[in-house]
């Protein structure tokens, strides 16, 4: 079946947005240098024929007065271009920029479990020079060959059309040699891209694990895996640069062909007294500079542009995916209940995670889901979350279905505290507050109840956390994630172990604090049994290989000693 081509103009349009003042600025520093460029190869040719005693109709105080202007024009232009060309380029690109991260953050909650963050990588930072060399800059480039070609052959027809059909003819050698070369451009920039991807992502790998590399004693294992990428990418930047060489080199002897063989062909003309004067063949040869200068660039430039659209298709293909769908339906607020029904649900085909749960989650009520490693606990609250949308039967709040529901409402509804944080190279505040404005009140309630008094008080609130929280230890990042879900204050509560890193103390004392908000519906996923806190949820939902076995209160449950008497009995002695 034939996939439906991915439409990049909302990409592309970023690069003009509120700029195109600047691009008809850039066009008229182009038509000015064209124009500036024709009379150059003019003035040569009136200067040569009056050396030559031919009635040219100026004098040579006018020719010099004429030049004069013309210099002056040039500089002029060349204040347009200083001024216009830049910010146009600067200013697109990092609209585009812009406009690429902001649809990254539309995509779903678990796209980057299962996705390369290096596309993405890759494509802000080393596609990014490519987009603006083989997209912008070659948008300049084509106009700056194509107007003085135009101009440069309205020239010739009116000085001698026999010349101007030989030089036509000539001019097809070096059309044919940069069709047959340009072409091969954009295949080499797209293996560069993806070879600089998988150099990207593991060099992203070498350094994130970099402590589990040391302990197990890989070092030798990931350079070498890291001199394969490096190889590899160095092979693909070698392929382009001897293509772009060979590019040059058969339009460079193809042009030297043309642009001697039109000098010959005019002297021939001249020397037979057919019409043709000395400066005029001069002005020929001087013409032909831009008659070639397009045939030898601008297939290059249309290679490079083309392979620079294939990297804007390749980010906004990757743009594409894992991005859930909105629903226009409004709901802002939990009135009655979440309510589970016949759910099932697989990471992979024909292997499910949670095979037909049913459950119900009343508003402002404390639930805990216990079960052994692997039965499907935090899958349920991925579900819950809007991770995935490819689930069997139904998650309703109240009487919306959850896919229903859009990203942006149901966020204001529920948050999650999970077991693996990701701290900002950002203060302790803004990391506790995710950049947004609170109340010192609210925000010194929040610190208190995760537990993060004493941290704040030995390193500030202005304390630079580090890349990934590298200055703190794992509980304080966990009790950062604590407080940004305990300031946020959202109706549902979503808690997958978030305490498995804090100390015995501190984890009681957290535990306790999110089954003591009220109003808030609490939906804990815990590994650690503890009587004291089991006793104060309203239901304890028990899963074993992804089915809801067992579900009671702690006493209705240990009175039926089964599943869930096992696994606390297990977890007591």
């Amino acid at each position: 079946m034939k996939h439906k081509k991915l439409d990049i103009r909302p990409y592309t349009k970023q690069f003009y947005k509120g700029n195109i003042i600047y691009f008809i600025f850039a066009l008229c520093e182009i038509l000015l240098v064209s124009i500036g460029s024709l009379l150059v190869s003019w003035l040569m040719q009136q200067l040569i024929d009056l050396i030559g005693g031919y009635d040219t109709g100026f004098t040579l105080l006018q020719l010099t007065m004429i030049t004069l202007m013309l210099i002056g024009g040039i500089a002029v232009s060349g204040i347009i271009s200083y001024h216009s060309k830049p910010k146009f380029i600067t200013r697109g690109i990092s609209q585009y920029k812009e406009y690429v991260f902001g649809e990254l953050t539309k995509k779903n909650i678990s796209a980057f479990s299962g996705e390369n963050s290096s596309t993405y990588v890759s494509a802000l930072t080393n596609d990014i020079q490519a987009i603006e060399q083989g997209y912008l800059w070659n948008t300049f480039s084509m106009l700056e060959s194509l107007l003085p070609f135009i101009g440069a052959m309205i020239l010739m027809i009116w000085y001698s059309p026999l010349l101007t059909l030989i030089a036509i003819g000539l001019s097809l050698l070096p059309l044919i040699a940069s069709i047959l070369t340009g072409n091969k451009l954009a295949e080499e920039e797209k293996k560069v891209s993806d070879r600089n991807e998988a150099y990207t992502s593991t060099l992203r790998d070498s350094l994130g694990g970099f402590s589990v590399i040391k302990s197990f004693q890989a070092e030798a294992q990931i350079i070498r895996i890291f001199k394969e990428n490096l190889r590899e990418l160095a092979k693909a930047q070698g392929g382009k640069h001897k293509m772009n060489i060979l590019v040059q080199m058969f339009g460079g002897i193809a042009g030297v062909t043309a642009q001697l063989g039109v000098f010959i062909f005019g002297a021939y003309l001249a020397m037979s007294g057919k019409g043709i004067t000395a400066g005029t063949t001069l002005i020929f040869v001087q013409l032909m500079n831009y008659v070639l200068s397009p045939i030898g660039t601008i297939p290059a430039c249309i290679a490079e542009r083309k392979a620079a659209k294939a990297l804007v298709e390749k980010i906004a293909n990757a743009l594409n995916s894992n991005v859930r769908e909105e629903s226009e339906t409004e709901y802002k607020e939990l009135k009655h209940s979440i309510t589970v029904k016949n759910l099932s649900f697989g990471y992979e085909p024909e292997k499910q995670v949670l095979k037909n749960v049913n459950c119900r989650f009343d508003l402002g009520k404390k639930y805990a889901i216990v079960g052994a490693s692997g039965s499907g606990k935090s899958t349920l609250l991925n579900l819950l979350m809007a991770s995935y949308q490819d689930y069997d039967g139904t998650i309703r709040y109240d009487d919306t279905e959850l896919r229903d529901i859009s990203s942006s409402n149901l966020y204001e509804i529920e948050s999650i505290i999970q077991q693996n944080v990701f701290v900002f190279n950002a203060t302790i505040k803004d990391n506790i507050t995710m950049f947004r404005d609170f109340s010192e009140e609210q925000i010194d309630e929040a610190i208190r109840l995760s537990g993060l008094s004493a941290l704040m008080e030995e390193k500030g609130a202005d304390y630079l956390c580090g890349e990934n929280g590298s200055g703190l230890s794992g509980g304080e990042k966990q009790r950062i994630s604590i407080a940004r879900s305990l300031l946020k204050k959202t109706q549902v509560l979503l808690v997958d172990e978030a305490t498995a890193a804090l100390d015995a103390e501190t984890a009681y004392q957290v535990s306790s604090a999110i089954l003591g908000l009220e109003n808030v519906t609490s939906i804990v996923v815990t590994h650690a049994l503890d009587e004291s806190l089991l006793k104060q949820y309203d239901s304890i939902l028990t899963l074993k290989n992804g089915s809801i076995v067992e579900t009671g209160t702690f006493g209705e449950l240990l009175a039926q000693k089964g599943y869930f008497y096992s696994l606390f009995t297990i977890a007591q002695s």
